[in-house]
Protein backbone atom coordinates (compact mmCIF):
# COMPACT_ATOMS: atom_id res chain seq x y z
CA UNK A 1 0.00 0.00 0.00
CA UNK A 2 2.75 2.15 1.03
CA UNK A 3 4.51 2.33 -2.53
CA UNK A 4 1.23 2.74 -4.13
CA UNK A 5 0.75 5.52 -2.59
CA UNK A 6 3.99 7.09 -2.96
CA UNK A 7 3.42 6.15 -6.69
CA UNK A 8 0.58 8.26 -6.59
CA UNK A 9 2.20 10.92 -4.71
CA UNK A 10 5.02 11.17 -7.17
CA UNK A 11 2.60 11.13 -10.16
CA UNK A 12 1.78 15.06 -9.28
CA UNK A 13 5.34 15.94 -10.13
CA UNK A 14 5.17 16.91 -13.81
CA UNK A 15 8.38 15.72 -14.07
CA UNK A 16 8.57 12.20 -12.50
CA UNK A 17 5.32 11.65 -14.80
CA UNK A 18 7.60 12.46 -17.59
CA UNK A 19 10.72 10.17 -16.79
CA UNK A 20 8.52 7.58 -15.79
CA UNK A 21 6.43 8.05 -19.33
CA UNK A 22 9.41 7.85 -20.78
CA UNK A 23 10.95 4.35 -18.97
CA UNK A 24 7.73 2.81 -19.57
CA UNK A 25 7.79 3.87 -23.11
CA UNK A 26 11.80 3.69 -24.12
CA UNK A 27 10.74 0.57 -26.41
CA UNK A 28 8.49 2.29 -28.65
CA UNK A 29 10.18 5.72 -28.70
CA UNK A 30 13.61 3.66 -29.76
CA UNK A 31 12.01 2.02 -32.24
CA UNK A 32 10.35 5.41 -33.66
CA UNK A 33 13.76 6.37 -34.07
CA UNK A 34 15.25 3.65 -35.91
CA UNK A 35 12.23 1.96 -37.57
CA UNK A 36 10.68 5.43 -38.76
CA UNK A 37 12.83 8.72 -38.18
CA UNK A 38 16.23 7.25 -39.27
CA UNK A 39 14.45 5.34 -42.90
CA UNK A 40 12.33 8.23 -43.78
CA UNK A 41 15.68 10.73 -43.29
CA UNK A 42 17.63 8.49 -45.69
CA UNK A 43 14.87 8.76 -47.89
CA UNK A 44 14.25 12.78 -47.69
CA UNK A 45 18.61 12.92 -47.97
CA UNK A 46 18.07 10.14 -51.29
CA UNK A 47 14.89 12.14 -52.13
CA UNK A 48 16.54 15.29 -52.29
CA UNK A 49 19.79 15.10 -54.08
CA UNK A 50 18.14 13.23 -57.05
CA UNK A 51 15.21 16.02 -57.45
CA UNK A 52 18.47 18.26 -58.09
CA UNK A 53 20.55 15.73 -60.09
CA UNK A 54 18.80 13.01 -61.87
CA UNK A 55 22.07 11.49 -62.54
CA UNK A 56 22.05 10.18 -59.20
CA UNK A 57 25.24 9.69 -56.70
CA UNK A 58 28.53 8.88 -57.43
CA UNK A 59 28.37 5.55 -56.69
CA UNK A 60 25.42 4.45 -58.28
CA UNK A 61 27.06 3.79 -61.57
CA UNK A 62 30.26 1.93 -60.26
CA UNK A 63 27.71 -0.49 -58.40
CA UNK A 64 25.85 -1.26 -61.43
CA UNK A 65 29.25 -1.95 -63.59
CA UNK A 66 30.46 -4.36 -61.05
CA UNK A 67 27.02 -6.40 -60.86
CA UNK A 68 26.79 -6.34 -64.71
CA UNK A 69 30.62 -7.28 -64.86
CA UNK A 70 29.25 -11.25 -62.94
CA UNK A 71 26.98 -11.32 -66.04
CA UNK A 72 26.28 -15.34 -67.57
CA UNK A 73 23.37 -17.46 -68.91
CA UNK A 74 22.51 -18.95 -65.75
CA UNK A 75 22.68 -15.84 -63.81
CA UNK A 76 20.42 -14.33 -66.37
CA UNK A 77 17.57 -16.91 -65.58
CA UNK A 78 17.82 -16.62 -61.88
CA UNK A 79 17.28 -12.94 -62.20
CA UNK A 80 14.39 -12.70 -64.00
CA UNK A 81 12.82 -15.48 -62.61
CA UNK A 82 13.58 -13.44 -59.05
CA UNK A 83 12.07 -9.94 -60.87
CA UNK A 84 8.71 -12.20 -61.82
CA UNK A 85 8.73 -13.13 -58.39
CA UNK A 86 9.21 -9.91 -57.33
CA UNK A 87 6.54 -8.34 -58.83
CA UNK A 88 4.13 -6.42 -56.85
CA UNK A 89 1.20 -8.02 -58.47
CA UNK A 90 3.03 -11.61 -57.56
CA UNK A 91 2.64 -10.20 -53.73
CA UNK A 92 -1.60 -9.38 -54.37
CA UNK A 93 -2.51 -13.30 -54.28
CA UNK A 94 -0.35 -14.45 -51.34
CA UNK A 95 -1.62 -11.04 -49.52
CA UNK A 96 -4.71 -11.93 -50.20
CA UNK A 97 -4.72 -15.32 -49.15
CA UNK A 98 -2.93 -14.17 -45.63
CA UNK A 99 -6.23 -11.61 -45.29
CA UNK A 100 -8.43 -13.95 -45.69
CA UNK A 101 -7.03 -16.29 -43.66
CA UNK A 102 -6.63 -13.54 -40.72
CA UNK A 103 -10.31 -12.77 -41.18
CA UNK A 104 -12.00 -16.06 -41.02
CA UNK A 105 -9.83 -16.30 -37.25
CA UNK A 106 -11.46 -13.08 -36.99
CA UNK A 107 -7.87 -11.23 -36.32
CA UNK A 108 -9.06 -7.80 -37.16
CA UNK A 109 -6.03 -6.16 -35.80
CA UNK A 110 -4.05 -8.08 -38.04
CA UNK A 111 -5.98 -7.44 -40.94
CA UNK A 112 -6.19 -3.66 -40.66
CA UNK A 113 -2.21 -3.75 -40.61
CA UNK A 114 -1.76 -5.64 -43.38
CA UNK A 115 -4.53 -3.61 -45.74
CA UNK A 116 -2.94 -0.27 -44.35
CA UNK A 117 0.49 -1.26 -45.00
CA UNK A 118 0.09 -3.16 -48.45
CA UNK A 119 -2.29 -0.22 -49.97
CA UNK A 120 -0.15 2.55 -48.73
CA UNK A 121 2.91 0.88 -49.83
CA UNK A 122 1.54 1.05 -53.30
CA UNK A 123 0.13 4.54 -53.07
CA UNK A 124 3.75 6.09 -51.85
CA UNK A 125 5.45 4.26 -54.43
CA UNK A 126 3.30 5.61 -57.68
CA UNK A 127 3.09 8.90 -56.23
CA UNK A 128 6.87 9.09 -55.84
CA UNK A 129 7.33 7.30 -58.93
CA UNK A 130 5.26 10.25 -60.57
CA UNK A 131 7.26 13.22 -58.34
CA UNK A 132 10.26 12.12 -59.22
CA UNK A 133 10.08 10.83 -62.54
CA UNK A 134 13.37 9.55 -62.50
CA UNK A 135 14.56 7.59 -65.92
CA UNK A 136 16.06 4.03 -65.40
CA UNK A 137 19.92 3.11 -65.98
CA UNK A 138 20.56 3.11 -69.66
CA UNK A 139 24.10 1.47 -69.28
CA UNK A 140 23.48 -1.91 -71.23
CA UNK A 141 20.74 -3.51 -72.82
CA UNK A 142 18.95 -5.34 -70.27
CA UNK A 143 17.22 -8.88 -70.85
CA UNK A 144 14.09 -7.43 -69.01
CA UNK A 145 13.64 -3.61 -69.61
CA UNK A 146 11.26 -1.68 -67.59
CA UNK A 147 9.23 1.56 -69.44
CA UNK A 148 8.27 3.00 -66.24
CA UNK A 149 9.78 5.84 -63.98
CA UNK A 150 12.88 4.31 -61.85
CA UNK A 151 12.37 6.33 -58.16
CA UNK A 152 11.83 4.15 -55.84
CA UNK A 153 11.66 0.83 -56.74
CA UNK A 154 8.60 -0.99 -56.80
CA UNK A 155 10.20 -4.31 -56.04
CA UNK A 156 12.35 -2.92 -53.34
CA UNK A 157 9.69 -1.65 -51.55
CA UNK A 158 7.13 -4.53 -52.42
CA UNK A 159 9.98 -6.91 -50.82
CA UNK A 160 10.08 -5.00 -47.60
CA UNK A 161 6.28 -4.41 -46.66
CA UNK A 162 5.56 -8.26 -47.66
CA UNK A 163 8.57 -9.13 -45.40
CA UNK A 164 7.69 -6.96 -42.38
CA UNK A 165 4.00 -7.96 -43.08
CA UNK A 166 4.75 -11.40 -42.53
CA UNK A 167 7.12 -10.65 -39.34
CA UNK A 168 4.69 -8.78 -37.14
CA UNK A 169 2.22 -11.26 -37.63
CA UNK A 170 4.40 -14.12 -36.78
CA UNK A 171 6.13 -11.83 -33.81
CA UNK A 172 4.60 -13.48 -30.91
CA UNK A 173 5.67 -17.24 -31.98
CA UNK A 174 9.01 -18.68 -32.99
CA UNK A 175 8.13 -18.34 -36.29
CA UNK A 176 9.25 -14.94 -36.55
CA UNK A 177 12.80 -15.77 -37.05
CA UNK A 178 12.31 -18.15 -39.72
CA UNK A 179 10.64 -15.19 -41.81
CA UNK A 180 13.73 -13.19 -39.98
CA UNK A 181 16.42 -15.43 -42.07
CA UNK A 182 14.83 -16.23 -45.03
CA UNK A 183 12.65 -12.51 -45.55
CA UNK A 184 16.37 -11.01 -45.32
CA UNK A 185 17.42 -13.34 -48.43
CA UNK A 186 14.70 -12.24 -50.17
CA UNK A 187 15.43 -8.85 -50.03
CA UNK A 188 18.53 -8.93 -50.92
CA UNK A 189 17.70 -11.41 -53.99
CA UNK A 190 15.40 -9.16 -55.21
CA UNK A 191 17.36 -6.03 -55.07
CA UNK A 192 20.49 -8.15 -56.56
CA UNK A 193 18.15 -8.97 -59.57
CA UNK A 194 17.19 -5.30 -60.47
CA UNK A 195 21.19 -4.21 -60.24
CA UNK A 196 21.92 -7.09 -62.27
CA UNK A 197 19.06 -6.47 -64.74
CA UNK A 198 20.16 -2.95 -64.65
CA UNK A 199 16.85 -1.20 -64.45
CA UNK A 200 17.46 0.38 -61.30
CA UNK A 201 20.11 2.24 -59.95
CA UNK A 202 21.47 1.15 -56.49
CA UNK A 203 19.41 4.47 -54.84
CA UNK A 204 16.52 3.56 -56.10
CA UNK A 205 16.58 0.19 -54.43
CA UNK A 206 17.86 2.16 -51.07
CA UNK A 207 15.06 4.78 -51.36
CA UNK A 208 12.52 2.11 -51.86
CA UNK A 209 13.33 0.05 -48.80
CA UNK A 210 14.03 3.13 -46.79
CA UNK A 211 10.35 4.83 -47.25
CA UNK A 212 8.71 1.07 -47.01
CA UNK A 213 10.62 0.11 -43.73
CA UNK A 214 9.56 3.59 -42.27
CA UNK A 215 5.84 3.14 -43.29
CA UNK A 216 5.41 -0.45 -42.02
CA UNK A 217 7.08 0.02 -38.72
CA UNK A 218 5.36 3.43 -38.22
CA UNK A 219 1.79 1.68 -39.18
CA UNK A 220 2.59 -0.71 -36.93
CA UNK A 221 3.36 1.08 -33.87
CA UNK A 222 -0.30 2.47 -34.28
CA UNK A 223 -2.20 -0.94 -35.29
CA UNK A 224 -0.40 -3.16 -33.29
CA UNK A 225 -0.25 -6.19 -34.88
CA UNK A 226 2.21 -8.07 -32.93
CA UNK A 227 0.00 -7.77 -29.54
CA UNK A 228 0.53 -10.86 -27.89
CA UNK A 229 -2.92 -12.70 -28.63
CA UNK A 230 -4.98 -13.21 -25.25
CA UNK A 231 -8.23 -15.69 -25.51
CA UNK A 232 -11.06 -14.85 -23.06
CA UNK A 233 -11.63 -17.61 -19.94
CA UNK A 234 -15.45 -18.86 -21.43
CA UNK A 235 -14.42 -18.89 -25.48
CA UNK A 236 -12.01 -18.60 -28.04
CA UNK A 237 -12.84 -15.55 -29.33
CA UNK A 238 -9.81 -13.69 -29.37
CA UNK A 239 -9.98 -10.63 -27.15
CA UNK A 240 -7.30 -8.67 -28.38
CA UNK A 241 -8.33 -8.62 -31.91
CA UNK A 242 -11.79 -7.84 -31.98
CA UNK A 243 -11.56 -5.18 -29.19
CA UNK A 244 -10.26 -2.05 -29.17
CA UNK A 245 -7.54 -1.83 -26.41
CA UNK A 246 -8.47 0.60 -23.46
CA UNK A 247 -6.38 3.31 -24.63
CA UNK A 248 -8.07 3.27 -28.10
CA UNK A 249 -11.48 3.25 -26.78
CA UNK A 250 -10.49 6.53 -24.32
CA UNK A 251 -9.34 8.47 -27.43
CA UNK A 252 -12.87 7.75 -29.66
CA UNK A 253 -14.53 8.51 -26.55
CA UNK A 254 -12.52 11.82 -25.99
CA UNK A 255 -12.94 12.78 -30.01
Amino acid sequence: MEKVKQANKESQSPLSFLINLLIARWRSLLLLLIGVYLPLQVFEILTVKIWENQAGFPWDVPILLAVHSTANPQLDVLAVALAIIGLPWTAIPILGAIAVMLLLQKRWRSLAYLLTASLGSVIINRTAKELMHRVRPQLWQSIAPESSFAFPSAHAMTSITLVAILLFLTWPSSWRWLVLIFGSLYIIAIAWCRLYLGVHFPSDILAGWMVALGWTMGVSLIIKPYITIAKSVDSDRLEDETNLLPEERKLITEE
